[in-house]
C-alpha cells in the first residue's frame, strides 16, 4: 500500500501532466489556420463513453451475472453500425443550424421550443448528476483501497481535491468561451490522453494478472472450465432472462449516442463529416481491448478468495493480494482517467445546457434577473460548481448506498428517453413538438416513478406501502407492477413502461396535433440540412452558402437550352456574360444560392428573345434540380418567409410594411391552394385523357366498319354491274 500523501502528490502531478498538455495543445491549435482534429484523435475522444463503470464496474458485473456484462457493449456495437446515417446526418444539422448540446438539437427539430429544451435538460440533470457522484465515489473508493484508509478520511482529502480540479479544469477548457460551438481543442486532447491512459492500464494490468495468477492463457482456459467459474463464461443463466439481454442492449444502443457527453464529442466537437467512418472502426477496436481482461481478472479474484463484495475493485484488488504495488497503482489511474474524462465532460455539457435553457428564459421573464444575461459565461462556471458541488454532497450521502450503485442502469434508461424524439424526429418528418413533449413527459415521468421511488423506497426514504400497496391503496400504481404487470425485473419493467408511453404518445401527439406553418417550414429546413455532405467545415455554413453545386453539368444544361433559341455564339457569350456576372467562372462548386441567381438571369437573357412567358415555360421545362437541390431552394424559402413571418408576430407595427409581409402571407396560401387545384387538376386531366383515348378507340372501330362497309358496297355495286351487262 502507499501513503496517502503520495498518492495525493502522484494525482497532482497527473493532473499537472494534463494542464501541460491541454496548454499546448490550445497554444498549437491559435496560430494554426485551421482547428480541424485529426480522424483517430475523434474516434479516441469518443471512448469517453467507457467511465470507471466499465473501468471497475464490468469485472463486478460479470461476477454476478457472468457475460450479461458485453450485453451493453452489444448495443454499443450495434449503434455504430448505423453511424454514417444518424451521426453523420446529427453532424450536417450541427453545422447549418450551429447546435450546442442535445437538447438544443432536439428542441431545433420540434419549433425550437425551449419548453422541449428545457424538459431534456431536467431529464438529464435527474440522469446524469447522479451518475457524476458515481465517478467521485469509484476515485475515493479506490482512493482508500490503495492507501488502506478509511473511506470517510478519503472524502475529506481525496473526494475534495478531485472535486476541486476537475472545476478548474472545466472552467479553463471547457467553459472559458462563451460560444460552446467552438473546438475545444485543449480539452479534447486531455480526453484522448485519458482514453489512452485508461486502455493501457487495463491492457498492462490484465496482462499481469493473466501471467502471475494463470501462467499462460490456456491454464486461464483450463480454470474458467472448472465448475466454480465457469458461469463466468455463461451467456444464458437462470438470473438472466433474454429480456434483460434485450433490454441492456437497447440500453447501449442509445447511451452511445444519447448521452450529453458522447453527443458533444461526436457531434459538437466534429470538424468533418469523413471522421464518422474512422470512429467506425477504431471504436469498436478499442471496446473491444477495453473489456479484454474482464473475465480473466474477474477468474483471479475468485480463483485467490477475494471476498465477493469488492467484486467491482477487483482490479486493484488483485494486484494488492499479489504483492505487486506497482500494478494496483497503474489500474489505480487507469481508473482515476475513466473517471474524470467522464466529470469534466458531463459538467461541460451539463452547466451550458442549464444555463441556455433553464436559466436564461427565467432571466428573459423576471426583471430583475435580466442583468444575469451579461453575465451568462459566469454563470455557466457557477452552474458547473453547483453540478460538482451537489454530486459531491449526494456521493458522500449516498456512498456503498443501493441507489448510488445501480445509478449507471438507472442513468441509461433515463437517457433512452431521448431516443424516440431524436430517431422518429430524424426520419419522420411528421412529428410534431406537442408529439415530442408529451412523449418525453410521459416517459420521464414513468422513469421516475418505476425506478427511482423503489429505489428511495429501498432506501428507507418512502413507505414500504407505495410498493406492496401502491399509492393510496392504488393497486394498479405499484412502482415495480404497473398496471398490473409484476412479472418482469425491474430494470426491464421500468424499460418496457416509459418507452411504450414514450412512443405510444409521441405518435398520438404527432397524428392529431397540426403544427403551424412556420414549425412545418422548420422541420424541413431540418430535413434538408441532414442531406448536407459537407467535406470540411471549420466553422457551420448555412444552407446557402455550402458550396457542392458542380458549376460545369450547370453550364452544358444552360448552354443546351440557350442554343435552342439564339444559336452557338449567342449562347456561349450569354453563358460567359452571366458567370463574370456572377464571379463563378473560376469556382468548380456553386451554392444554392449562386444557382438560383443564375439561372434566373439566364431566364432574363431568354426573356428578351422568346417572351417572359415562354422563357419561364422553357426553364421549367429543361432546368433540373437534384433532390438535395431542390430540398434546399424549398428550404430557403421556407425559412425566408418564416423570418418574415415571425418580424410580424412579434415586431406588430404598422403601414405598409405590414401589409407587405401580410401579401407574403397570403401568397403563401394561395400557392398552397393553387397546388391543391393544380394536384386535382392533373386528375380530372388524366381522367378526361383516359376518356378521350376511349373514344378514339371507338371512333377508330367506327372508321374500320365504315371502311369495311364502303368495300363490301363497292365490291356488291360492281358484281351488280357485271351482272347486267
Amino acid at each position: 500500500m502507499f501513503a496517502a500523501h503520495s498518492v495525493i502528490l502522484i494525482i497532482l502531478l497527473y493532473v499537472l501532466l494534463l494542464f501541460g498538455l491541454a496548454i499546448l495543445v490550445e497554444r498549437r491549435t491559435r496560430y494554426r489556420s485551421s482547428s480541424i482534429m485529426p480522424g483517430w484523435v475523434y474516434a479516441l475522444s469518443l471512448a469517453v463513453f467507457f467511465t470507471s463503470w466499465t473501468f471497475y464496474g464490468s469485472v463486478g458485473f460479470a461476477i454476478n451475472s457472468g457475460m450479461l456484462f458485453l450485453a451493453i457493449y452489444i448495443g454499443a456495437l450495434i449503434s455504430v453500425i448505423f453511424w454514417w446515417v444518424t451521426l453523420r446526418r446529427m453532424v450536417a444539422v450541427k453545422e447549418v443550424f450551429r447546435i450546442t448540446s442535445i437538447a438544443d438539437f432536439i428542441s431545433t427539430r420540434y419549433r425550437r421550443s425551449q419548453r422541449i429544451a428545457a424538459l431534456v435538460t431536467i431529464l438529464a440533470l435527474s440522469g446524469i448528476a447522479p451518475y457524476i457522484s458515481l465517478q467521485l465515489t469509484a476515485v475515493v473508493s479506490s482512493f482508500s483501497i490503495i492507501t488502506g484508509s478509511h473511506e470517510s478520511e478519503a472524502w475529506d482529502m481525496t473526494g475534495m481535491l478531485v472535486m476541486v480540479m476537475m472545476l478548474v479544469f472545466t472552467i479553463m477548457f471547457g467553459i472559458r468561451r462563451l460560444d460552446p460551438t467552438e473546438r475545444h481543442s485543449g480539452m479534447i486532447a486531455v480526453l484522448v490522453a485519458e482514453c489512452i491512459v485508461k486502455l493501457f492500464a487495463l491492457l498492462i494490468v490484465g496482462f499481469f494478472i493473466v501471467r502471475t495468477v494463470f501462467g499462460d492463457f490456456q491454464q486461464l482456459f483450463d480454470t474458467l472450465n472448472h465448475e466454480e467459474i465457469r458461469y463466468l463464461t455463461e451467456f444464458q443463466q437462470p438470473s438472466h432472462s433474454g429480456l434483460m439481454w434485450m433490454t441492456l442492449i437497447i440500453l447501449g444502443f442509445a447511451a452511445v449516442q444519447f448521452l450529453p457527453r458522447q453527443f458533444h464529442v461526436g457531434v459538437v466537437e466534429s470538424s468533418d463529416q469523413r471522421h464518422v467512418k474512422t470512429a467506425m472502426w477504431m471504436f469498436p477496436l478499442y471496446l473491444v481491448l477495453i473489456n479484454l481482461f474482464v473475465i480473466p481478472i474477474a477468474a483471479a479474484g475468485l480463483k485467490l478468495g477475494i471476498p465477493l463484495d469488492s467484486a467491482d475493485y477487483f482490479v486493484l484488488k488483485v494486484p494488492q493480494e499479489l504483492g505487486h504495488n506497482l500494478m494496483a497503482l497503474i489500474a489505480f489511474i487507469g481508473g482515476f482517467a475513466a473517471a474524470t474524462g467522464m466529470i469534466i465532460i458531463s459538467t461541460m455539457t451539463l452547466a451550458t445546457m442549464t444555463s441556455n435553457h433553464l436559466v436564461l428564459p427565467v432571466c428573459e421573464k423576471i426583471n430583475v434577473l435580466q442583468p444575469l444575461q451579461g453575465y451568462l459565461l459566469q454563470v455557466r462556471w457557477v452552474i458547473a460548481a453547483i453540478i460538482l458541488t451537489l454530486s459531491y454532497v449526494l456521493a458522500m450521502v449516498l456512498s456503498n448506498s443501493y441507489i448510488l450503485a445501480a445509478m449507471g442502469l438507472i442513468s441509461f434508461v433515463a437517457i433512452l428517453q431521448l431516443a424516440p424524439p431524436i430517431l422518429m424526429g430524424m426520419f419522420w418528418r411528421h412529428g410534431n413538438s406537442m408529439g415530442a413533449m408529451i412523449g418525453l413527459l410521459a416517459g420521464y415521468l414513468l422513469w421516475g416513478w418505476t425506478l427511482i421511488i423503489p429505489s428511495m423506497i429501498a432506501e428507507g426514504w418512502l413507505p414500504s406501502t407505495i410498493m406492496t400497496d401502491g399509492p393510496f391503496g392504488i393497486g394498479w400504481l405499484r412502482p415495480e407492477a404497473f398496471l398490473g404487470v409484476d412479472f418482469l425485473p425491474p430494470l426491464v419493467h421500468s424499460v418496457f413502461w416509459s418507452m411504450l408511453f414514450n412512443i405510444l404518445f409521441y405518435l398520438l401527439g404527432s397524428w392529431f396535433y397540426h403544427p403551424q406553418k412556420h414549425e412545418r417550414s422548420l422541420t424541413r429546413e431540418f430535413m434538408a440540412a441532414m442531406l448536407s455532405r459537407g467535406k470540411i467545415a471549420g466553422k457551420a455554413r448555412p444552407t446557402g452558402l455550402d458550396a457542392y453545386i458542380a458549376l460545369e453539368p450547370k453550364l452544358v444544361e444552360a448552354t443546351d437550352l440557350l442554343v435552342r433559341y439564339l444559336g452557338q455564339d449567342k449562347a456561349e457569350e450569354a453563358i460567359q456574360r452571366i458567370t463574370d456576372d456572377l464571379q463563378v467562372s473560376r469556382k468548380p462548386y456553386l451554392t444554392i444560392i449562386e444557382l438560383m441567381e443564375f439561372h434566373r438571369m439566364l431566364e432574363h437573357v431568354l426573356a428578351g428573345s422568346i417572351g417572359s412567358a415562354s422563357a419561364h415555360a422553357a426553364i421549367e421545362e429543361r432546368i433540373n434540380y437534384n433532390e438535395r437541390e431542390e430540398a434546399d431552394l424549398k428550404a430557403l424559402y421556407s425559412h425566408i418567409l418564416n423570418e418574415l413571418q415571425g418580424q410580424v408576430r412579434h415586431e406588430p407595427s404598422s403601414g405598409p410594411s405590414v401589409g407587405g409581409y401580410q401579401f407574403l402571407d397570403e401568397m403563401q396560401s394561395q400557392i398552397d391552394d393553387l397546388e391543391a387545384t393544380i394536384s386535382e387538376q392533373k386528375k380530372q386531366i388524366s381522367e378526361l385523357e383516359t376518356r378521350l383515348e376511349a373514344r378514339y378507340e371507338e371512333i377508330f372501330k367506327h372508321r374500320m366498319e365504315a371502311q369495311k362497309l364502303r368495300v363490301e358496297n363497292d365490291s356488291l355495286r360492281r358484281r351488280l354491274v357485271d351482272e347486267s351487262e
